[in-house]
């Protein structure tokens, strides 16, 4: 035993186990030497104060032990996944074709079985067997050409997978025949339209409102609508809720301010807005908007009340200012036309008072009874 040889530190593992399993001892990436730094232990990184890893000189991230670990890529779940035209041709032929194929099986099985039946027990009867193996064989060949067939009416389409993969989509109308042994899964392709369940919402003012919308979509790519989400059509219901949702608390009711739009006053640009959120949500599943409504839209019954005391109001004050403007218009139109004509001569006195008195009659919500003061006519 060499004594100048020290036994080996309980707490560090031999170096023979240092590393990656069953490949020796390794040194760590990019060291310089096997000594360790001042304060640290023999195998393990240099300690910085208090117990943390030492930055290492140059700054940045010591490099990890056996290279940097792969990057996930950011992959969304309709990569890789688009609608092509599936192989097929008119199913006629293959209709005609797979039934020609099992009744000439059916007939040379049963001319074998019967030829192996009438040949002698201790005689050859290798050609009815041969017989009878041919009939089966066509006759199964016969059946995979007529399970190829399908049927497509108008707005109908067939997605096709051989033993799970997608090898295209069958859109062509009328009987069809494709690749055997293939599972043919039926999407209409037809125009839908659901209403969203009414929703109780805070608007841009936080009012309560009840909201829905009617959605008008179809499917524009079936290979992702199949493959990239399950079950499309609640996707599209919860979908289109969540993006109703979004819209309508972006937006005030009624009484918008300078630049914004009202829900109830611009619907149109509101209905669009929708549509436009609705086809960003679910455009990851191959599906489109064609049209988006507004079905049904009101404040919340605990607010309604007193929402449509602040409506009538409103309407109140802009009928007064409506009825004030044309009753100022009239007055000055009456005065001035007195003054033109030299009919009546006024002064500052008997201007005023017409004019109050006109204001009165014109903006009264309630039937005026004129009175004629005589007492001014008489003579002095």
């Amino acid at each position: 035993m060499n004594p100048n040889s020290q036994p080996p530190n309980p707490q560090q593992p031999h170096p023979q186990f240092q590393g990656r399993p069953g490949q020796g001892p390794q040194p760590f990436a990019n060291a310089g030497s096997p000594r360790p730094a001042a304060g640290g232990v023999p195998g393990q990184p240099p300690r910085g104060p208090q117990g943390f890893p030492a930055e290492p000189v140059g700054g940045g991230r010591p490099p990890a032990v056996g290279g940097p670990a792969p990057q996930a890529p950011n992959r969304r779940p309709e990569d890789g996944i688009r609608e092509r035209r599936a192989i097929s041709i008119n199913g006629l032929l293959g209709l005609l074709i797979g039934l020609g194929l099992m009744v000439v099986g059916v007939v040379v099985g049963f001319n074998g079985a019967r030829a192996a039946g009438d040949s002698a027990p201790g005689g050859g009867s290798g050609g009815g067997v041969l017989a009878i193996v041919l009939g089966i064989l066509l006759f199964v060949l016969g059946w995979l050409l007529l399970q190829s067939l399908t049927i497509n009416g108008p707005g109908d389409s067939k997605v096709v997978q051989f033993f799970g993969s997608y090898i295209g989509t069958i859109r062509a109308e009328g009987l069809r025949m494709t690749v055997p042994l293939t599972r043919k899964r039926p999407v209409s392709v037809k125009v839908r339209n659901f209403e969203t369940h009414e929703l109780k919402v805070n608007d841009a003012d936080g009012n309560p409102i009840n909201i829905a919308a009617i959605i008008v979509w179809r499917v524009a790519d079936t290979a992702r609508a199949v493959f990239s989400v399950e079950h499309f059509q609640q996707f599209v219901a919860v979908q289109s809720e969540s993006a109703l949702r979004h819209v309508a608390s972006t937006h005030p009711y009624d009484d918008p301010g300078p630049g914004e739009t009202s829900l109830r006053g611009s619907a149109e640009l509101i209905s669009r807005e929708i549509a436009e959120e609705v086809a960003a949500r679910i455009g990851i599943a191959g599906l489109e908007v064609v049209e988006a409504r507004i079905s049904s839209l009101a404040y919340a019954p605990e607010i309604a009340q007193s929402m449509l005391q602040r409506q009538q109001a409103s309407a109140v004050i802009a009928a007064r200012e409506r009825i004030v403007e044309g009753a100022v218009t009239m007055v000055q139109q009456a005065v001035q036309r007195l003054e033109d004509d030299g009919t009546v001569a006024l002064d500052a006195d008997r201007r005023a008072e017409i004019v109050s008195n006109m204001l009165v009659v014109l903006t009264s919500d309630q039937t005026v009874t004129p009175v004629i003061n005589t007492a001014a006519n008489r003579p002095g």
